[in-house]
């Protein structure tokens, strides 16, 4: 029995530009905080950085053919900042995105652009960094630059990716660039990312006034683990500082106040000036949303907390369950249905799409240099049907990214970990089809599941 997806369905990948394109000190890049992040010992397992990467800087072409004989519709691809400006616009890197483009188009795949997937230019975080107000207005007039030259061609522009890890992995727990420890500092980047995204958004549909204006958030599929009021309410700060602090800013145009008063002891919110919700507060033609894996949550006794969820130091996080992913992820393809059906009820006439979803697993070479993969076969099979069973519920979603076309740099895991359809050889940079890949482009190709 085969599942169709509705005419005009996306099929598309993802990538992101400092997980691929390595090339770090070429054509004028200035260093992001990743590379000052990555080039700081302990920081990423294995003392990995991405100097090189995959080294789609030079190998883009050879890559878009590979996406296009897997027969993807889209291709979602980051700008990298640093790489377009340096404190002023590096036209280099903008030449390079713009033959990007191009070869995307004569490739017949349509360009979908990140504008901010994490590579923070390090001379601005030196500047104060997302904490600090002014980088909004640095990232508007980056944004200005690249509108302008990649132009109406781009099918879809995504001001930015998981707002929640630059806020909260990178300046509450520090697991990420810039790896700071500051929790008040966290909720402030996280407003100024909402500006940032606003401002963006203004930014390119001045350039370009009939732009498909999206974002991509990675929304917690939160559960409490009992029906408990404890639990529930648990579960409710949970939400608002995973999913509320940036859905009801740039959707309706203000915060939850009591998102407030659970980081009261934090902050006091004084960065959140007159007339910012209304910046924030931009049309959106697309809600992009990444899912990886749930999340469960119950009460317990207030106490010390240094993670991600600032204001939540009186909720456990609870283990995942296997079967695990290499990240140690539960699999629950249930949740993503969930999510996006609740998105549907909650902002009625706003178009869906998954924009990031896939999983790691521990890939083994077989002979013939085969990759058989069918665990991540199986995840993806279940997470699709999962998309399916939204779209049968009434859900909007137009579209499918999977993560991602290649093996990369996974952040702080560095190589250690492999999303890819395609796997990387890091010292010869040969891909290889991966069992995945073949299943992929079946499905792609076809506009059902096998």
């Amino acid at each position: 029995m085969t599942r169709s997806f509705p005419d005009g369905f996306l099929w598309g990948v993802s990538t992101a530009s400092y997980q691929v394109e390595g090339a770090v000190n070429e054509d004028g890049r200035v260093p992001s905080i990743w590379d000052t992040f990555a080039h700081t010992p302990g920081k990423v397992t294995g003392g990995d950085t991405s100097d090189v990467a995959c080294d789609v800087y030079h190998r883009y072409a050879s890559d878009i053919e590979q996406a296009r004989q897997l027969g993807v519709g889209a291709f979602r691809f980051s700008v990298s900042w640093p790489r377009v400006m340096g404190g002023r616009v590096n036209r280099a890197g903008l030449d390079y995105y713009d033959r990007v483009v191009d070869c995307l188009c004569a490739a017949g795949i349509a360009p979908v652009v990140t504008l901010y997937h994490w590579d923070l230019p390090q001379y601005l975080q030196d500047a104060g960094g997302w904490p600090s107000r002014d980088t909004a207005y640095y990232f508007s007039d980056y944004v200005t630059a690249v509108a302008g030259t990649l132009g109406d061609r781009v099918a879809i522009w995504t001001t930015l990716n998981e707002p929640w890890c630059s806020a909260f992995l990178g300046y509450a727990s520090g697991d990420h660039a810039p790896g700071v420890t500051n929790p008040a500092a966290s909720l402030a980047a996280a407003h100024h990312l909402n500006l940032a995204h606003g401002l963006a958004a203004q930014a390119v549909r001045a350039v370009l006034p009939s732009a498909r204006i999206s974002v991509s958030l990675n929304l917690s599929a939160v559960h409490p683990v009992t029906d408990s009021p404890a639990d529930q309410a648990a579960a409710a700060r949970v939400e608002r500082v995973a999913n509320d602090i940036w859905l009801l800013p740039m959707l309706e145009g203000h915060y939850d106040q009591q998102l407030f008063a659970d980081t009261a002891a934090i902050t006091n919110w004084s960065f959140v000036r007159d007339g910012d919700l209304a910046q924030v507060h931009q049309p959106l033609d697309v809600l992009g949303v990444n899912y990886y894996s749930p999340t469960y949550v119950k009460a317990r006794p207030a106490g010390e907390y240094f993670g991600p969820f600032p204001g939540c130091n009186d909720v456990e996080f609870m283990p995942p369950t296997p079967p695990l992913t290499a990240m140690g992820w539960s699999q629950e393809p249930a949740a993503l249905t969930g999510l996006l059906t609740g998105l549907a009820r909650g902002f009625e006439g706003l178009d869906l799409m998954v924009t990031e979803n896939g999983a790691a697993f521990d890939d083994v070479v077989g002979q013939g240099d085969k990759v058989h993969d069918p665990a991540r076969v199986g995840y993806l099979d279940a997470h699709i049907n999962a998309v399916a069973d939204a779209i049968d519920a009434g859900a909007p979603v137009k579209g499918y990214f999977l993560w991602s076309l290649l093996d990369n740099f996974e952040w702080a895991c560095g190589y250690s970990r492999r999303f890819g359809l395609l796997r990387t050889d890091f010292t010869t940079q040969q891909r290889t089809w991966k069992d995945s890949a073949f299943w992929y482009q079946n499905v792609a190709s076809s506009n059902r599941l096998p």
